[in-house]
């Protein structure tokens, strides 16, 4: 089961495997170091797989899991700019999907803002739902954080 949060709502709902999305936003996020030079990439795709757009970025001194939320911060704010109501988010992070489907508390003070403002934007979005997928099946977010930790080392 994946759970996405429904606005219409206003809670956590619990979708079947295999619910449609309008698009599927793959996200990663990584550092060099823990904390170290970090970035994300973002692939946003349709229902079938076909590439809309793929983007990443450095954002400097940072561990995995900020980094991992600031690639969802970056493919929600994405989704919003582009007036999508229906999103579907796989990561290799089960710590991410975990807090964002409720399962998992966010302890850490400093995931706590990026958690908060993920959920505000989910809720902007409509209906967002999260799925935690292998990391082989993420690898072309993985290429793009890649990069943009290399971008982030090299500053």
């Amino acid at each position: 089961m994946s759970r996405a949060i429904d606005t219409s709502r206003d809670r956590l709902v619990t979708e079947p495997e295999g619910a449609s999305a309008a698009i599927v936003a793959y996200i990663d996020g990584g550092s060099r170091g823990n904390p170290g030079p970090a970035g994300y990439g973002v692939r946003i795709e349709t229902r079938d797989g076909s590439l809309i757009e793929e983007f990443g970025d450095s954002i400097g001194v940072a561990t995995n899991n900020v980094a991992e939320y600031r690639g969802l911060l970056a493919a929600l704010s994405w989704a919003i700019s582009r007036d999508r109501r229906d999103v579907l988010v796989r990561s290799d992070s089960l710590l991410l999907v975990q807090q964002m489907q409720g399962n998992y508390r966010v302890k850490n003070p400093g995931l706590q803002p990026l958690h908060a403002e993920a959920m505000r934007l989910s809720l902007e979005i409509g209906l967002v739902r999260f799925e935690h997928v292998p990391r082989e099946d993420n690898e072309h977010a993985d290429r793009l954080a890649n990069v943009a930790m290399d971008a982030a080392g090299s500053i």
